[in-house]
Parts: C-alpha cells; sequence; structure tokens
C-alpha cells in the first residue's frame, strides 16, 4: 500500500517484536526515524521491549544509513538493526 512504510527487524530485535517484516500506516505527525521508534514502541510489548534505547539501534531508510533525524515517509523501507561489533 502507497500510504504504508515498511519496517524490517534484524537479530535480537527480530525476536523480541515476533516479526521480522511489518507494514505499518502510523499517524502523519511520525516523520523521522526518531518518531517512528517513538510510536512503534507504543505498538505491543515486544516493540517497547526492542526500541527500549533508539540510541543502540541502527536503522536504515531505503538502503542507506539514517539517524534519529533522517525523515520517512509512506513508501520508505526502514530497517532496524542492533549495532554491529568486529574484530
Amino acid at each position: 500500500m502507497p500510504d504504508e512504510i515498511d519496517v524490517l527487524y534484524f537479530a535480537w530485535l527480530r525476536q523480541r517484536v515476533g516479526s521480522g517484516r511489518e507494514a505499518v500506516t502510523p499517524p502523519p505527525e511520525v516523520a523521522t526515524v526518531g518518531a517512528l521508534i517513538d510510536w512503534l514502541r507504543l505498538q505491543s510489548p515486544g516493540h517497547a521491549e526492542a526500541l527500549a534505547n533508539a540510541r543502540i539501534v541502527r536503522a536504515a531508510v531505503n538502503h542507506e544509513f539514517a539517524s534519529l533525524e533522517t525523515a520517512v515517509k509512506p513508501g520508505d523501507e526502514v530497517a532496524f538493526f542492533p549495532p554491529v561489533t568486529g574484530g
């Protein structure tokens, strides 16, 4: 649907939310990644747990790394994943 945002969850975020992908239709005032996270937290206890600390969750909008201030709009794909560590 054109007014939906496709949200992807990876790793432990997927486990806590209970799904790897969902299409959501947030209200029009949800216009940034940070606002989307805030809205998603209200959708279920799993969302609230997965997105409790937005500062450690990484995001990408349409396959580009994004900050909490990055704009989102209907038709976008937003992916959330935990921080990646390496050695």
